[in-house]
């Protein structure tokens, strides 16, 4: 009777493998790529192998597996509940698959999938979901279908309701410097599981039209504040609505705690005893300039780059900004919310002893399709920003940086 083994489907299981004993039989790319996954599922992993990637010897320098650095030897799979042979000798591969075989023990052999007696699916995860995708012979279309599916997921295009009880609280979501594109993977899915969603101005607009039409959206900028200032009736509604039974997102622009008042707020729901999670976001601090083609930091020029609020003028007595040692400082300067005081900002460098010749960019509406940006220096920016109309928001760099990557830019 002929074996037909190899032409029944395989049976996909999920393999429980904390605590105990995992062989991996070589210790090249083929071990690199799959003892990540290993390692996060606990296994006890001991790598038999000669040789290894720099990679794979980091993760044994960290303890993360036990290295014994030789070739394979018969007895090596004694005990061992799963065993990956990638090694580069096909008699050592054929040795090590054939006491598999002998030992019950659960083997991928990637030399060979035909002598194997288990199959590594393409695999993804996304938010306690694993997707792993089996189908036969045809590797790139298995991990085509993964990806499909795991983004689909993730960016909330593929539903799929949780049935069980969803604990109410808000998430806190960094929504990104405005192009919806950049947005992180977690802040996109937790705004399709929304029930209410409280944006600012400033957050990536296209993605509220997105939203299934159940989800309420409340601009925040008009909640109404009553004997409230505005902070408080945005911390109040978002309480409220978690109270109620809701899963709310409070969008942000840019990073929740860079100039978002996130913290006032992750401090208002902690002490109304709202659960809470962090999601931060790409601030647009080092994104909008990225965008525009100047780099924050660049070997040779700046070592550091520092963000400063310029909501306040330096002469205020509000401000807390040092702008005398700011001045000083050889780096990047990068302003949020500075376009109406940047005469001042520009005038109080200079006084503390920055050239008036420095560089300066203004980014408005950076990552956008409206994005432009303006050059000037210290000297002419109140002037340029007047003449060309610039208005907020926008993103002003200053420093050296400014001029790097001019051929980029044509």
């Amino acid at each position: 009777m002929a074996d037909d083994r190899n032409d029944a489907p395989a049976y996909p299981v999920g393999l429980r493998l904390t605590g105990r004993r995992v062989v991996v039989l070589g210790g090249g790319t083929v071990a690199q790529r799959r003892l990540p996954a290993l390692v996060s599922a606990g296994a006890d992993i001991v790598l038999v192998s000669p040789s290894a990637t720099p990679s794979v010897e980091a993760m044994a320098d960290a303890g993360e597996l036990r290295w014994e650095r030789r070739a394979y030897q018969e007895g090596d799979l004694a005990d061992a509940w799963y065993a990956l042979i990638a090694t580069t000798d096909t008699a050592a591969n054929t040795a090590a698959s054939a006491e598999a075989e002998a030992r019950r023990v659960w083997c991928v052999r990637s030399d060979d999938a035909e002598a194997a007696t288990a199959w590594t699916p393409a695999t993804g995860r996304s938010e306690g979901v694993t997707v792993a995708v089996l189908t036969g012979r045809d590797p790139r279309r298995s991990a085509a279908v993964r990806d499909a599916v795991v983004e689909g997921l993730r960016d909330g295009t593929l539903v799929a309701p949780r049935h069980r009880e969803r604990t109410p609280g808000v998430a806190l979501v960094g929504g990104g410097p405005g192009d919806p594109d950049l947005i992180t993977v977690r802040g996109r899915r937790l705004l399709a599981e929304a029930d209410v969603v409280i944006a600012d101005r400033l957050g990536p607009r296209d993605l509220l039209d997105e939203l299934p039409p159940h989800v309420e959206v409340i601009d925040a900028a008009k909640i109404p504040y009553g004997r409230f200032m505005a902070q408080e009736a945005i911390n109040n509604a978002l309480i409220e609505h978690a109270r109620a039974g809701k899963a709310v997102v409070r969008l942000k622009g840019g990073d929740p705690f860079v100039f978002g008042r996130g913290m006032e707020e992750a401090e208002a729901l902690a002490e109304a005893g709202i659960a809470c999670t962090i999601v931060p976001g790409i601030s647009s601090s080092i994104s909008v300039p990225g965008a525009a083609g100047i780099p924050v930091t660049h070997r040779g020029v700046a070592h550091e780059f520092t963000v400063v609020s310029g909501h306040v003028a330096p002469e205020d007595p509000r401000s807390l900004v040092d702008w005398e040692a700011l001045a000083k400082l050889r780096g990047t300067l990068v302003l949020l919310m500075a376009v109406e005081r940047i005469g001042a900002i520009a005038t109080a460098l200079v006084r503390h002893g920055r050239s008036a010749d420095t560089p300066v960019a203004v980014v408005q509406e950076g990552t956008m399709a409206t994005q432009r940006r303006v050059d000037a220096t210290l000297a002419t920016v109140a002037q340029v920003v007047t003449e060309t109309e610039i208005r907020p928001p926008a993103v002003i760099v200053i420093g050296d940086v400014v001029t790097v990557g001019r051929a980029l830019r044509g």
